[in-house]
């Protein structure tokens, strides 16, 4: 037991840090939430650094030597693959190349944070800090922390860019379906959005003169010369690159997949985000409402905080609260006392595949002439081995080749023709080549950005205007960021740097030797992102929505989600126009699906074989299409749904680009249930047969029962979608030791939950791979602009990381009830809710 508590924190009675220039309250209310008091950013970030510190530094450490490509020194060989990944990448030298770009405010508040980590790590040792580091030291790692730096702070936003914005795996699937479909075939299993059905987050305004103007009804007399965006050539029959370089990206897809795993990335990542004008609320004052979508771990991605200077000024601006990351100084979502602000992933395509063509294990071709790639060396230490192991990373004028991170790789590109000069006529054999295809990654993120820059603007801006300049500088990843005031403003902005290409959509991986399919120079212009503020209709929703409408000039992506939470949550908001704290919180609970309404007007009409099948059906007929965790139906439909995906995709897709079941192929089944004879619905191996919608449902049905029957009860009535569709919160550090660690001492689970995918209880899990939860509302919070004392919050696990403390999961059965905490932010009522307060003293 004192193994387990003696890293527990001290949060009461009085600290003395070298460092402190003057005495700093921290306030924590019986959930261990920490509200801390300053006289100066410099002690405000500092005691902030020291407070996550004692609550999360395990978290923090696996997160900067994850993002920094050095998991490796801590777990050995299972972590090496993903560090060669991550340093092919190079997060930790972009990080670093960020500092120089933020201001000297911002430099200073990332260093004060930095010296307060510092601070604890000079008063804690080992095993003290966390049982993580037990576990290690008794597996045998000799293991001292380095110090906190900025740039181990700066290199978490990088991994969150990869988590939040990444859509190359979109571009290798679409690639790898080639293989198998007709150009038509792919372009069908990725559906436009359906404007027709579910509006996009901004329905009015028009670029004039360069610039987004939300009242303009068509362009200003000096739009753009040519659009932006060209549709290129026409689409051929295939991809414009050799089918024979299908392996790079597989390989490619590979080692993405891996990193994605270990960021704790879950299926269907995003948020519902959403504000109401005072027209609509009881109070007469906006709300504001926000719930994450991120993967599921323990502890929580988010950190509740407060962070306040006892006499705001403009020496000491900040007064703010809200949910940051564990390692990052000030508030990612939140609220000041004027405004409040929540983010929601805007799915921008700000990343490119390209392939390129070797020519030498130096040179690549481009435009008709060899260039050299770029090459540098990492090292890498690994835990248990003497001695370091290297690679050589190279690069080309697009960035770095993603593709070398596997050594399969240099087999790669076995049968593609390879240049033999600057002559693409001129081929020979691959047999007598060393070169091949390999694909390269261009992305924003991988160029140094200011997102940090506008953390702090937003903390500290105090109305519509300065929101507006503080988003300017959120280059990654690209958000949609809702927005109150205490004025009674609502508002919407669009954020992110984002490529305009000469020719395509970044779809598909494209043929870097070809100057066509370059980058302009120039970025979608931030006064040109759409951007609204007081909407006639009284509200704004983000819910990982297309932004705008196709008649906008400019190409933002085309991996958003297709719209049905939006559209629920609109539904939703009409029905009342005197909503609540309360009625807000429980929009963010609804799980009715929509897709469920749409499908079992078909699945009622298949006629099954005897009652035992047919009591399945029957739970249809009694169901309102809410996916409640005590529900047959529910339970029932799932399973059915997941039958249909397998049994319509799996003998014409490749394995690795099965359905996950998310709004993309929501829209895919509406279209094909209304074409009962598609070749998708015909089972290519039954050779004789050609099956068609209804034999496929009939089918799917069938399975349904039986596998139901298997796996909850016989009785129909006994089933319940909580019993298949379960959370486990697991540990970070299991991702990489493949389980090997000791879950039983850090793990907590299974609960049973309701909703699913593309609901607005997004409980997310990949249908191809069974029903457990991989990404849920990571928080869910609500913010009156009329009290904010009156606001609730709830984190998915609790505020500490330490196994077996009190607020370790103390917040999972309220967010597992649909229940959250009171969030007081004004000095009197955090002080009436403190259950402990520790002073810290300069020393």
């Amino acid at each position: 037991m004192w193994t387990v508590r003696r890293s527990f924190p001290q949060t009461e009675g009085i600290l003395e840090l070298a460092g402190l220039d003057s005495t700093v309250r921290v306030l924590r209310d019986g959930y261990g939430i920490p509200q801390v008091y300053a006289d100066s950013p410099h002690d405000l970030f500092f005691a902030q650094g020291f407070v996550q510190a004692q609550d999360r530094f395990f978290e923090m450490d696996y997160r900067r030597h994850l993002a920094s490509g050095r998991l490796a020194e801590l777990f050995g060989r299972n972590a090496l693959e993903s560090d060669m990944f991550v340093r092919t990448l190079g997060w930790r030298r972009v990080a670093e190349q960020e500092l120089a770009l933020l201001s000297t405010d911002a430099r200073s508040y990332l260093k004060s944070f930095a010296e307060g980590v510092n601070a604890y790590l000079a008063e804690t040792d080992g095993a003290e800090m966390s049982l993580e580091y037990a576990a290690l030291r008794l597996s045998g790692l000799s293991y001292t922390p380095e110090d906190w730096t900025p740039a181990d702070s700066l290199v978490w936003l990088k991994a969150m860019s990869w988590t939040l914005g990444s859509n190359i795996e979109d571009e290798i699937d679409r690639s790898l379906q080639s293989a198998q479909l007709t150009r038509q075939e792919v372009e069908s299993l990725w559906p436009t959005y359906p404007f027709e059905v579910n509006k996009p987050i901004v329905n009015q305004g028009a670029l004039v003169d360069g610039v987004f103007e939300q009242d303009a009804t068509g362009p200003g007399t000096r739009f753009p010369a040519r659009p932006p965006f060209r549709a290129g050539p026409p689409v051929p029959a295939r991809p414009p690159f050799r089918v024979d370089a299908q392996p790079s990206l597989r390989e490619a897809k590979a080692a993405s997949s891996q990193l994605t795993r270990l960021l704790g990335t879950g299926d269907s990542l995003g948020s519902n985000a959403w504000a109401v004008s005072g027209a609509r609320t009881a109070s007469g004052a906006p709300m504001i409402a926000n719930d994450p979508h991120l993967g599921a771990s323990l502890p929580s991605p988010w950190y509740q905080m407060g962070l306040h200077c006892n006499e705001v000024s403009q020496d000491c601006p900040f007064d703010v609260a809200g949910f940051t990351f564990a390692g990052l100084p000030g508030v990612v979502i939140g609220h000041n006392a004027d405004i409040a602000w929540g983010l929601s992933t805007l799915f921008a395509d700000v990343q490119d595949l390209y392939l390129e063509k070797l020519v030498a294990e130096d040179r690549y071709l481009y435009d008709g002439r060899e260039r050299e790639l770029d090459t540098r060396v990492e090292s890498f230490a690994v835990e248990g081995e003497a001695e370091p192991v290297e690679i050589t990373v190279r690069e080309s004028q697009h960035g770095p080749l993603i593709s070398d991170v596997d050594e399969e790789l240099e087999a790669v590109g076995g049968a593609a023709p390879v240049p033999k000069s600057a002559e693409p006529s001129e081929e020979r054999s691959a047999e007598s080549s060393v070169g091949g295809y390999a694909v390269a990654l261009r992305w924003t993120a991988l160029e140094p950005g200011r997102t940090a820059e506008a953390l702090f603007g937003l903390n500290t801006a105090s109305n519509w205007n300065d929101f507006r300049e503080a988003v300017r500088d959120f280059d990654v990843p690209g958000q949609s960021l809702v927005y109150a005031d205490t004025a009674g403003h609502i508002g919407y902005q669009a954020a992110g740097l984002i490529p305009i290409r000469r020719i395509g959509q970044g779809n598909w991986p494209v043929p870097g030797w070809d100057p066509a399919y370059e980058w302009d120079n120039d970025f979608v212009p931030y006064d040109a992102l759409p951007s609204v503020l007081d909407p006639g209709d009284g509200y704004v929703i983000a819910a990982n929505q297309t932004v705008i409408g196709d008649d906008y000039p400019y190409y933002l992506g085309s991996s958003t989600d297709y719209g049905y939470r939006a559209t629920r949550i609109g539904d939703l908001l009409l029905e009342d126009d005197s909503l609540t704290v309360e009625d807000m919180a429980a929009i963010q609970l609804d799980n009715y699906s929509q897709l469920a309404k749409t499908a079992t007007f078909r699945l009622r009409d298949i006629s099954l074989p005897g009652n035992y099948y047919q009591q399945g059906q029957r739970t249809l007929g009694k169901w309102d299409f809410h996916m409640d965790a005590d529900s047959p139906g529910a339970a029932y439909f799932a399973m059915v749904w997941a039958s249909v995906l397998d049994l319509t995709f799996s003998d014409q897709l490749p394995e690795d680009t099965l359905p996950s079941g998310d709004s993309r192929w929501w829209t895919v089944m509406e279209q094909l249930l209304k074409e009962p004879r598609n070749p998708f619905w015909d089972d290519i191996s039954t050779l004789d047969t050609r099956e068609t919608r209804d034999d496929i449902l009939h089918m799917a049905m069938v399975t349904a029962r039986d596998e139901l029957t298997r796996r909850l009860s016989r009785r129909a009535s006994d089933w319940q979608w909580g019993k298949l569709h379960t959370l486990t919160l697991r540990n970070e550090s299991e991702q990489v030791t493949d389980g090997a660690s000791p879950g039983f001492l850090f793990d907590r689970g299974g609960y049973e939950l309701g909703g699913g995918s593309s609901i607005v209880s997004a409980t997310s899990y990949h249908v191809s791979e069974g029903f457990e939860a991989t990404s849920v509302p990571s928080m869910r919070m609500v913010v009156s602009l009329d009290d904010l004392d009156s606001s609730i919050w709830v984190n998915l696990t609790g505020a500490s990381g330490h196994a077996f403390h009190e607020n370790y999961t103390d917040q999972t059965d309220l967010w597992l009830d649909g229940q959250s905490l009171p969030w007081v932010f004004t000095r009197a009522d955090v002080e009436g809710a403190a259950e402990s307060e520790l002073t810290l003293e300069p020393g």
